[in-house]
């Protein structure tokens, strides 16, 4: 991934299911704990539901299980944005395994900025747009 944003994660016991290792739907949580944090960098505020007249809406996501991870594991999450139209980005995500230097997972999420009013695709904001693609130049 260009210029890829890298973040841990540990995998709790909580997280895993009766077969031992992680649930797969927390993987979904893994890479979005991660993005919050390289969004934040991007200085847009996912914390932030009240301020903005916009919203982020999930429209897609996928994931591609290649390994298996255990409570206790570590693992490096990546994620970079892969694609940048008017209203919508695609961000890429991989999981490394630490304690295996397997990569269990890879996959994207597909966004579309939504107008808090009207729930209607609306341009992403310029200075996020600016910065990713600033990350990014490649997505010009």
């Amino acid at each position: 991934m260009s210029n890829a944003y890298r973040g841990t994660i540990k995998v709790r016991f909580a997280d895993t299911d009766a077969n031992g290792h992680a649930f797969f739907g927390n993987y979904f949580v893994f890479a979005d704990e991660v993005l919050g944090e390289y969004w934040s960098e991007l200085g847009l505020d996912v914390a932030d539901v009240v301020g903005p007249d916009f919203l982020t809406f999930t429209v897609n996501a996928n994931m591609d299980f290649l390994g298996e991870s255990l409570a206790g594991d570590t693992l490096e999450v990546e994620v970079a944005s892969e694609r940048v139209g008017t209203s919508s980005v695609v961000i890429g995500f991989s999981m490394r395994n630490l304690r295996t230097e397997e990569t269990v997972g890879r996959g994207s999420f597909t966004y579309v900025f939504v107008d808090k009013a009207t729930r209607k695709s609306c341009p992403m904001p310029a200075d996020f747009k600016a910065s990713v693609l600033a990350r990014h130049p490649e997505l010009a």
